[in-house]
């Protein structure tokens, strides 16, 4: 039996319920804190009762599949202007739900800065911004052209994009082709070295893999994550398996067509050092599984879940168009050097459809390397799958975790679930610096904020009441 004065040998352990900065600030005063996240059950967790839930799984479940089943094929790359819808003169696509010029964060005015220099809208920083506040730019989210974009996310006409076909439902979808890390577009940056390698992507890169791409008939991007969540990655902050498997891919191909040695051996040299130009590839597909299940009657899915730098939003399968927000959060995370948490952007990116689609912060089991880049330790890594269990409807048939016994990942985020359980999304994710111009400054975790999800649950309850109301009314009341 413990003696008494055994008991506390160690000193007091604070236990820690809810906020999270209460245990950050014993913490960082010294104290031992055990932190526990939890909060009230939500009072909108009631109105669950009051829905057709039998009917609601039945619609959930045959989402699940369309997700699951949607096979993703990289058929071409083409520039934006010739194949996403919607893309003109004047118009720039941004991550996330919707924002004004007013409300951007600072590395995503930093990228349209960019873009309208790349586009020659502009012949200076200052005359760019100045075009923004004037009006003379329209800005509208990828997800609403068929398309995402990494980070900030910004789209323009000369910008080349992926194009990936699902050949199981005939959908298609698009991102642009990914520039590495730290100083890019994406993470608000916009020095002229960075234009040059936009320009370089545009007149080199992308024409060379454009052509690799055709040859192949086809590369199958299902295919590829499949294989990539079995060596290592989860295909949203980590891609180095992913990557090497998709130049393998493209190698014979560049090999076989007409293209100078010079032009290959620029293109090899720009992926292999580039561990996650696979990022935006994967995205695309994840895109592509998404969009089948937008509008699907009585569903309770995200079919979206996107971030610009102010806000986070989700777009939930059953509700169509709509977007419910959010502040967007603050990753923690690891930073690279000469940056802290203090120089950090709340969360911003349209990458977060790798988690809709069932990969990225959902396979984190499978890749526990990834926690050298965003944090933690490896049991991290497996907790964190095993937490999104609780509030997905399926396990991917395609993407396993050996880690796991093989399991398949979770996939199909249920909103009722998470209003029931208190489980939101995590996200891993890179952490933009917060002035514009800047770049990259780290990479993080953090968990999706909770009242937007019982905001689209009010909504879908009222959606639901009023289709009933609807049905049941007398012809011509």
């Amino acid at each position: 039996m413990t003696k008494r004065k055994d008991l506390f040998a160690e000193g007091p352990v604070a236990v820690n319920l809810g906020l999270e900065s209460f245990h950050r600030s014993l913490v960082d005063q010294g104290t031992p804190s055990v932190h526990v996240d939890w909060r009230p059950p939500s009072q909108a967790a009631a109105l669950i009762s009051h829905l057709d839930n039998g009917a609601i799984d039945a619609a959930n479940a045959e989402a699940a599949r369309r997700l699951i089943d949607s096979e993703a094929v990289l058929v071409d790359i083409r520039p934006a202007h010739e194949v996403v819808p919607g893309l003109d003169r004047g118009v720039i696509l941004h991550a996330g739900p919707p924002v004004t010029w007013e409300r951007m964060s600072g590395p995503q005015k930093g990228a349209v800065i960019g873009a309208l220099l790349y586009e020659g809208l502009a012949d200076s920083p200052e005359a760019a911004e100045k075009l923004a506040e004037s009006g003379g730019v329209r800005f509208d989210p990828c997800h609403h052209h068929r398309a995402v974009g990494p980070m900030a996310g910004v789209l323009s006409r000369s910008m080349w994009v992926f194009v990936v076909h699902n050949s199981t439902f005939g959908n298609d979808a698009y991102c642009s082709l990914n520039e590495g890390l730290g100083k890019v577009l994406r993470f608000g940056a916009y020095s002229p070295d960075v234009i040059e390698r936009l320009r370089f992507m545009e007149r080199v890169l992308a024409p060379a893999l454009a052509e690799a791409v055709r040859r192949s008939g086809g590369i199958n991007v299902r295919n590829l994550t499949a294989q990539a969540l079995q060596m290592g990655d989860e295909c949203h902050n980590r891609n180095v398996a992913a990557t090497t498997l998709l130049l393998k891919e493209l190698v014979p191909h560049l090999l076989a067509s007409d293209l100078d040695k010079e032009t290959i051996r620029e293109v090899f040299r720009f992926i292999s050092g580039n561990a996650h130009f696979y990022l935006n590839l994967s995205m695309a597909a994840c895109k592509a599984a998404s969009d089948t299940i937008l509008g699907f009657p009585g569903c309770t899915l995200l079919s979206a879940m996107a971030r610009n730098g102010t806000d986070i939003g989700i777009r939930v399968a059953g509700l169509g168009d709509r977007w419910f927000t959010a502040p967007a959060g603050m990753p923690k995370g690891l930073f690279f050097a000469g940056f802290t948490q203090d120089d950090a952007n709340p969360d911003l990116g349209d990458s977060t459809v790798s988690e809709v689609a069932g990969i990225g912060g959902f396979a984190m089991a499978g890749a526990p390397a990834i926690v050298q880049f965003v944090g933690g330790a490896p049991a991290d890594a497996v907790r964190h799958t095993r937490e999104m269990v609780e509030i997905c409807v399926a396990r991917h048939a395609h993407y396993k975790m050996p880690v796991l016994d093989f399991a398949g990942t979770p996939v199909g985020v249920d909103i009722r679930k998470v209003v029931s359980t208190g489980i939101t999304p995590v996200i891993n994710t890179g952490i933009a610096h917060r002035r514009p111009g800047v770049g990259q400054v780290g990479a993080g975790l953090l968990h999706a904020p909770f009242p937007m999800f019982e905001e689209a649950l009010k909504a879908f309850v009222e959606d639901r009441a009023r289709i009933a109301h609807t049905t049941d009314s007398p012809k011509g009341v």
